[in-house]
């Protein structure tokens, strides 16, 4: 099977499902003849011409605002938010509208909205361009939440969510657009709210969320020199949240780390070991521990954004810290 980009899989899928369907519309900063910031949509302006792939101002409302509205007119727009960070300046469309008028309409309108954006760290982009705010949409009823960790995982749930006739807000990390595997040319779909487990283990589970998935990977890798077997879950959809995959593997490993690239009061690692509290506490032969960012802005300097944000080393240390206990 090729092998192609993280950028390139997300591409490709967006092509695929505008050639299938032309009710679907992009509508974005840049996405048009620049190609997007981080070029994810190169060459579908040229493609599909400026009635479907809109350039707008840089005003985050208008976006959110003209995506529900279209949605609400029968299209299925794809907002692009550059960067997360800015999503706060359109909430109120996004929690308040787009979250809940299928509900408040009594299911009568369904609000097909697609919002990527994109979150972590860019090197020295500091603290107003390199936040994961994950958690804050997943505390929010009526949206569902992805984070795709590789480029067939980024394809196939990119694809689902476009097809999904709730709102999703599919969050892209700025980390692995570069990052390659193995995906299939043809359209396929991988279902929301299902989680994958990346790596069979037997001493203790890792749940990782997005970028962070490849760091437990590669710290998997190393700790199987040691005799630690290291099972590594990617949740893949954070809203709705597969906890019985997670509480079916602490059942084998009774051992838990949860890591993510995001702050760590309030994070989705606090959710996720709630969750385990709550259904599966007299599995765990250890406590739960949490490997995230530090709770401070993102640095400028880089080896404060190092210190800061959590690497495949500090997973480490973690996994050998609860294997003692």
């Amino acid at each position: 099977m090729r092998i192609i980009t993280y950028r390139e899989a997300l591409r490709e899928a967006l092509k695929q499902e505008m050639g299938r369907d032309d009710t679907i519309i992009m509508i974005g900063e840049d996405i048009g003849r620049y190609g997007g910031p981080y070029k994810v949509s190169q060459g579908l302006f040229d493609e599909f011409g400026p009635d479907r792939v809109i350039d707008t101002p840089i005003a985050e409302t208008a976006i959110a605002g003209a995506a529900l509205g279209a949605a609400l007119a029968g299209l299925r727009p794809i907002a692009e938010i550059m960067y997360i960070d800015f999503s706060f300046i359109c909430m109120d469309q996004i929690f308040n509208q787009i979250a809940k008028i299928r509900y408040m309409s009594g299911g009568n309108v369904i609000v097909p909205v697609v919002i990527r954006t994109q979150m972590g760290k860019k090197g020295s982009a500091a603290a107003q361009h390199s936040q994961c705010l994950e958690a804050i949409y997943a505390h929010i009823p009526g949206i569902k939440v992805i984070t795709p960790s590789t480029p067939y995982d980024a394809k196939g749930l990119l694809i689902s969510s476009i097809r999904e006739n709730d709102p999703v807000v599919f969050i892209e990390n700025c980390g692995l657009y570069s990052s390659k595997s193995e995906v299939p040319e043809k359209p396929y779909t991988i279902e929301l709210g299902k989680a994958d487990i990346k790596r069979e283990g037997n001493d203790i589970t890792v749940v990782a969320i997005s970028k962070s998935v490849r760091d437990s990977l590669e710290a998997a890798d190393e700790l199987q020199n040691e005799g630690i077997s290291v099972e590594v879950i990617d949740p893949r959809t954070i809203k709705p949240l597969d906890s019985d995959t997670i509480l079916e593997s602490i059942e084998k490993t009774h051992r838990l780390l949860i890591t993510h690239e995001a702050c760590k009061t309030g994070g989705l690692g606090a959710e996720i070991a709630a969750i385990v509290a709550e259904n599966g506490m007299y599995n765990l032969d250890a406590p739960i521990k949490r490997i995230a960012a530090h709770d401070t802005p993102i640095p400028f300097a880089p080896k404060m954004e190092d210190y800061v944000l959590p690497s495949k080393n500090d997973i480490i240390k973690g996994i050998r810290e609860l294997m003692k206990e």
